[in-house]
């Protein structure tokens, strides 16, 4: 049986509202997360995306009581919880089951766990997550023939802990396991994006003591149980980003509602930069952004950081926009490495970029041309998309379950905005 794509009737101009949907950053961290209370969490505008519907899945193999039946709200139970050994394959098929090893740790004192797998950008290594894990007083081998991680703790004692690289997953996960650890923990040098705030924000919510999120240095004050809670993920950075870049390359106008604007300005400098108009406003109910171009984008030059420099995620769609710009753009990539595989795919289009090392030289043509393309991995895929929907004619992108991983009702939102895209099922 062939596998669903997307086709695309590009050179549309994008006009209307979306609304950005929860962020799948934030909510593939939380709900492992709900495992370390003693009591049902409830989780508000959570999206539906094939990474939380996966999670779903994990936590009730878990023996977690799981119920995502009512709209964008999960119910999490876990005092049913009878194993530890996170072993299946929907386990390695994703990069963020990760977060079972602090969330079982931290609440069970032990966890085998299938190493996981998602979108293969580089070597992307989980070395901090072991380290900080020891730090805190966990015995970890890893079975490299089985490719699964054994971590076991008779008692977690906080410690002082310093990153010896900014990393989201290891500054998440080590959070996790230290809000049930005896004492204090500090963590150093550590990741400041919006989702990390946001699961400090719900740990302290079930009672937790962690402070310092979104600066240098979190400090953590164990506590021998948590309660439960209700909470509401924050909306997704990336998949708002997405749209405002899609909305520029299509030469919209497009209000992008449900949204932090402040997490959104290193896109948003960029898009000026580039000659787009985007306007923040307040309609009394929800902050919203407003993109408006209506010419040939000028060049510019990216460069990939932690927050709050310019996101990694969206370095692959933001140089689908350039393609098309009227000069040369560069674009660097600090964060992971072997994040140029979408490039290929975008010379099928007719683009024209060089790639050395972690720097992509992009000159920019008059317009893009359909044509049939692969994703290869999520954001890849985003980047693919926005290409599609600037280009003339039709575009096919194939491997569109990366997409389904991060993005909610994707064709049905752009459909809104007025592009001709259609998700095709043989």
């Amino acid at each position: 049986m062939s596998k669903p794509y997307y086709q695309i009737n590009g050179g549309r101009r994008l006009e209307g509202t979306v609304t950005i949907s929860g962020a799948k950053n934030a909510a593939v961290a939380i709900i492992p997360a709900a495992i370390l209370a003693g009591e049902p969490c409830i989780l508000e505008n959570l999206p539906h995306i094939e990474d939380v519907r996966s999670l779903h899945t994990i936590l009730e193999q878990l023996g977690v009581a799981v119920d995502f039946t009512s709209g964008d709200c999960m119910r999490i139970d876990p005092r049913g919880l009878k194993t530890t050994h996170a072993l299946s394959p929907e386990v390695g098929h994703m990069r963020a089951s990760y977060y079972l090893l602090g969330a079982l740790l931290g609440s069970r004192g032990e966890v085998d766990l299938l190493l996981p797998g998602g979108c293969v950008i580089g070597a992307r290594p989980i070395d901090q997550h072991i380290k900080g894990m020891r730090a805190l007083g966990a015995t970890i081998r890893v079975d490299e023939e089985k490719n699964i991680l054994r971590a076991k703790a008779k008692k977690l004692v906080g410690a002082e802990i310093f990153f010896d690289v900014v990393s989201v997953g290891a500054t998440i996960n080590v959070m996790l396991a230290a809000v049930r650890a005896e004492g204090q923990t500090i963590l150093t040098n550590v990741a400041k994006e919006p989702h990390v705030v946001d699961v400090a924000n719900f740990l302290n919510m079930m009672g937790a003591s962690v402070k310092g999120a979104g600066t240098d240095m979190i400090r953590i004050q164990g506590r021998q149980k948590l309660h439960g809670c209700g909470y509401s993920i924050i909306p997704d950075q990336i998949e708002a980003g997405t749209f405002m870049i899609a909305a520029a390359a299509a030469r919209g106008d497009v209000i992008i509602k449900n949204i932090i604007p402040t997490h959104m300005e290193a896109v948003s400098a960029k898009l000026m930069e580039s000659g787009a108009r985007v306007i923040d406003g307040d309609d009394g109910r929800n902050f919203y952004i407003r993109v408006i171009m209506d010419e040939r984008p000028r060049p510019c030059n990216v460069k990939t950081l932690p927050y709050p420099g310019f996101p990694t995620d969206l370095q692959q769609p933001i140089m689908a926009y350039l393609c098309a710009a009227n000069g040369i753009s560069t674009i660097n990539e600090n964060i992971f490495e072997s994040r140029f595989n979408h490039v290929k795919e975008l010379r099928r289009m007719g683009a024209s970029i060089s790639v050395k090392d972690r720097i992509a030289r992009v000159r920019g043509i008059s317009e893009l041309r359909g044509a049939t393309i692969n994703a290869s991995d999520l954001r890849a895929g985003a980047s693919l998309i926005v290409a599609g929907l600037a280009a003339s004619g039709t575009t096919n992108v194939n491997n569109i379950h990366f997409i389904d991983r991060g993005y909610e009702y994707l064709e049905q939102k752009f459909q809104a905005l007025g592009a001709d895209i259609q998700r095709i099922e043989k």
